[in-house]
């Protein structure tokens, strides 16, 4: 029987290059050399997902805190775990670390294409605020996607805070509903995916003990901030704004006078 190709094989030497190059540790190059033939990754992806420390962050089960492999079925919760990252890295976002939770969604969903691929692989878009309403009272989901490999839908809970145990009676609420009104008999149970700006790992397990709902507690990185006396180095949002409106104006009235 003819040998099959091996991973190496089968991407450029620009990646390879680069994974040589980037990745000291033999095991996670063996992993980037995986992710790039299963994922397709361009050179430009596989950059970005190094930089990222990517393996560490999705390989490193220890740092995980879902009870996944309690509440799924082991097929379904093996590769729920494995799609979990610690911490996620939003980076690509203009946002600060003060940012409200409405602006950290709205600017996921503006990029959404570097949010699906920090996602990872199988991630399918179904909404944001999606509305479940019960008689008078109405509830919001803020992310709302569907897992093409799962099979099952995937509720994204943001916080703009630390983790606190409440939040999972929340999210549980809203995996409960998803099940109720969306999904079909084909459908595997709703899992959910906490992402706070900060956990602590044993008040995260402790609050996810006794939830029946599958549910994945992490947290989530946004752009570094300039350091302080950078700050008067760089102009403002309401300044570039500013800059651009005077320039419109000032070429418009040039095209006039022409």
């Amino acid at each position: 029987y003819p040998k099959s190709p091996q991973p190496v094989d089968q991407i450029p030497w620009g990646h390879i290059s680069y994974i040589i190059q980037s990745v000291t540790d033999e095991s996670g190059r063996q992993w980037y050399v995986q992710q790039t033939v299963q994922n397709g990754w361009s050179r430009a992806v596989l950059q970005m997902q190094i930089d990222s420390d990517l393996y560490a962050r999705q390989g490193d089960a220890s740092k995980k805190v879902t009870n996944y492999e309690q509440r799924l079925p082991a097929v379904q919760s093996g590769l729920a775990n494995d799609l979990i990252k610690d911490p996620y890295n939003f980076d690509f976002l203009t946002v600060h670390d003060q940012a409200q939770e409405r602006d950290i969604e709205e600017g996921l969903i503006a990029h959404m294409r570097k949010f699906l691929l920090e996602l990872g692989k199988g991630f399918a878009f179904v909404g944001s605020q999606v509305p479940l309403t019960f008689d008078d009272q109405e509830f919001f989901i803020d992310l709302l996607f569907y897992h093409l490999h799962l099979r099952c839908y995937v509720v994204i809970e943001l916080k703009a805070t630390k983790f606190k145990p409440e939040h999972t009676g929340q999210l549980s609420f809203y995996l409960a509903a998803v099940d109720g009104q969306m999904k079909k008999d084909i459908d595997n149970p709703t899992i959910g995916i906490l992402l706070c700006q900060s956990k602590n790992k044993v008040v995260a397990e402790y609050a996810l003990k006794n939830i029946q709902a599958p549910i994945g507690v992490s947290d989530y990185k946004l752009a570094k901030a300039l350091p302080k006396e950078l700050i008067g180095d760089f102009p403002t949002i309401e300044e570039i704004e500013t800059e651009l409106t005077e320039t419109a104006k000032a070429t418009m009235v040039d095209a006039v006078k022409k």
